[in-house]
């Protein structure tokens, strides 16, 4: 079974800041969601944890899986999408016309970078050969696999498990420290 996780709450979700790959720990409220976590899935089979490298994520993933024994691997691939020069902007719907938010708003006209921010064809790459080089095979040996990630690199790993357009990209809106099964 496959399962996936957005990390905990930051400083900069509380802010509404993009953070993209910018490495930003969690804050007390986010540290306490993935205790509750911890609580709410220790029954729940994991055989291995994949994660994002950032700090939100790996700690994350460490608080969850707290006393467990289970493998935490650390992989580039599932890295947050890139923002570009948008990340660190606070509340970006609330600027007219910021060009980032087209990425929000309508991803099927997302083409091409804006202000050097990774593009879906990007992010659909490497988190696709992320699924079928690590996770694929992993699955038919009849492993449970967690995945703690991000918003956007976790959507772009449920749109390619569901088979859904990129219309729908923003559709799984997975709530912060909390699991959905794949």
């Amino acid at each position: 079974m496959l399962y996936i996780m957005r990390h905990g709450k930051t400083e900069w979700n509380s802010l509404h800041k993009l953070q993209g790959r910018t490495d930003i720990p969690l804050n007390e409220e986010g540290r306490l969601m993935a205790s509750r976590a911890c609580e709410e899935y220790k029954n729940l089979n994991i055989d291995v944890c994949y994660c994002s490298p950032l700090k939100r994520a790996v700690e994350t993933a460490q608080i969850v899986l707290k006393d467990r024994n289970i493998p935490i691997i650390e992989d580039e691939r599932l890295v947050e999408m890139s923002f570009g020069d948008y990340e660190g902007i606070e509340n970006s719907f609330a600027i007219p016309d910021c060009p980032i938010n087209i990425l929000f708003k309508n991803p099927e006209e997302y083409q091409e970078s804006i202000g050097g921010a990774e593009t879906f064809a990007q992010l659909f790459a490497r988190t696709g050969s992320f699924l079928k080089e690590i996770i694929e095979p992993q699955l038919q040996e009849g492993k449970d696999i967690l995945i703690v990630g991000h918003g956007a690199m976790n959507s772009s790993i449920i749109c390619q498990v569901k088979g859904l357009p990129i219309e729908k990209f923003w559709s799984a809106g997975l709530e912060q420290c909390k699991i959905l099964e794949l």
